[in-house]
Order: structure tokens, then sequence, then C-alpha cells
């Protein structure tokens, strides 16, 4: 019988450092982002993941002209090595625990208005009482956020809900959607605005993976607005109705803090958006990241 020893070393006796070299790889797409990451040249990286693959006995990734692809095998792999990374982590910060020491990273899905509005006050007021946890913050839409948490490439992720991912998330707060239009629109000075005006006037929509909080707003009304232009940055919407290209429709946390040159208009309906946080599971959560999903809960509630 024998017995495998796990400290620093993975199965097959390789190092988490190359576990961790073949996620960065992965996430990031390239060997010289993912060397510049975690402080390796980039001949220390390329070594690394072709130790990886003599001690597998298969190759992990292709390489040519448009980048880093995993192989079939190494699709298959990635999700375990993920799991083990978290696994390490989590153990870590529970040793650091037991030792009255908290410590550990966050990885965050986020997307514009709460990387702008929320996670600054979160972050800073979470640190005053947890300076040892670090944070990653990953920038993407709805749908990328989703995939992530389910692949593993972050602890948790802000959503919009529900998800069409299967993840466990936690409701947050409800957002109003608002009309925006020019400022010298004709509909301007009305208290709110109809499904049957938005039908008629030339439409800003977010991009595909963004738009879910749009199309759940059209759906419901059972409109088909005149879409003539889609954006993947809310300002940019912003800005193009400023300009005088079309209305849009935007949640109003996007439009805080800022002074538009649009008009807001109420929807008929007044809609809302519920934004919401998401992990995998809370019991394979690490300690750090069930701490700061509770603190992100009791922010929202101040």
């Amino acid at each position: 019988m024998s017995f495998i020893h796990v400290t620093s070393l993975g199965v097959f006796g390789v190092s988490i450092n190359k576990y961790e070299v073949f996620s960065r790889v992965v996430e990031l797409g390239s060997l010289t982002k993912a060397g510049e990451m975690l402080g390796y040249t980039q001949s220390g990286i390329s070594h690394a993941i072709t130790s990886l693959e003599t001690e597998f006995g298969f190759p992990l990734l292709t390489r040519n002209r448009s980048g880093i692809k995993l192989t079939a095998n190494g699709e298959q792999i990635i999700k375990l090595i993920r799991d083990i990374l978290k696994g390490n982590e989590r153990l870590q910060e529970e040793v650091a625990s037991i030792h009255g020491l908290k410590v550990g990273t966050v990885r965050i899905g986020t997307f514009t208005s709460v990387s702008v509005h929320w996670l600054p006050g979160m972050i800073k007021q979470f640190q005053i009482d947890y300076p040892q946890i670090n944070f990653e913050l990953i920038e993407g839409d709805y749908r990328e956020i989703e995939q992530w948490i389910e692949d593993g490439v972050i602890d948790c992720g802000f959503v919009s809900l529900p998800t069409k991912a299967i993840v466990q998330a936690f409701s947050l707060k409800q957002d109003r959607m608002l009309c925006l239009v020019p400022l010298d629109h004709p509909l301007r000075d009305q208290p709110f605005i109809t499904f049957e005006q938005i039908k008629a006037e030339p439409f800003i929509i977010p991009k595909a993976g963004s738009d879910y909080d749009v199309r759940r707003v059209l759906d419901k009304a059972q409109i088909k607005p005149r879409i003539k232009f889609a954006a993947g940055d809310d300002y940019a919407i912003i800005a193009m109705v400023e300009n005088g290209l079309g209305i849009s429709i935007l949640p109003e946390l996007v439009l805080q803090g800022r002074d538009h040159k649009v008009r807001l208009l109420e929807l008929e309906d007044q809609s809302y958006r519920s934004l919401g946080i998401a992990i995998h599971a809370m019991k394979y959560s690490s300690p750090a990241t069930k701490r700061f999903i509770q603190h992100v809960q009791q922010w929202l509630q101040v």
C-alpha cells in the first residue's frame, strides 16, 4: 500500500505551482501574460507546461498564430486542476484561520455599474476587518460571469437574476430600469414613456450577453423595438443617446453619479432588474469568499 503526502504537491508529484501556471495560461490565453502575472519568464512558463505534459503523458495545449488553445485532453483536465487549486487555497485559509489569521484571495466576476458604484466601497470597508484578504476583479458580461463561475475561474460573481447557469445565487437589490432620451427629444417632458412610444423610436441595445435586463423588459411588454445599434459598453450607449442616435433602456445604477446630457423617463410599468451575487456552491467556497458574500449582503442593507 502506498500513500501520497498532500503538502505543496498535487497528484503525480506535480507541484501546485505548475497547476497555477497551467490555469493562468488558459485563463489569459497567453504564456507572456501568465508570466507577467506570476512573475516568471516566458521560458519558465513554457518549461512548467512542458513538464506538466510530460508528467501526464499527453499534450494539454496547442500553440499557433491565433494563440493558446486547450487540447481535448486539456479540456478534461482544466476543471480538475482548478478544483485542486481551490482546494489547496481553502486548505491554506483553514489552517490560517485555526492560527487566528484571516487570509486568502477572492476572485470576483463583475460588470461596469457594480465595479464603479459598489465594489470600491465594499472592498474598502471589508479590508478594515480583513486586511490580508486580497481581491482579483475580472470584468465581463452576465453570460461570461455565469460561465466563469461554472468553470471555476472565479469564486463569485455579480449577476442579474434569474441566472441562466446552474449556480447558487443570493438576491441583493432591485435596480429600476429607465428609458434614456436626448435632451431635445419631443417626449422629454413626459412623466413616463409608453412601450408603444418606445416601439416607434430608433433603439440602442446592449450587446448580446449584457442585454438580459433590457430583453426581459421588452419581452414582458411584448414589443420589438427598431434596433438601430448594439453597443458593448453602458457609457457608450449613453453617449450615443446624448448625440441623438436613438433611445435606450438602462438600469438606474449605471446612470448614478454622472452628469449625463440625457433625459430619464420612467417606464409605464416600472420595471426592475434583480441584482445578485452567485457562487458555484456555498459549502465548497473558501472562508474568504464566504466572509465576502456575507459582507456584501450587510453592506447593501446599510
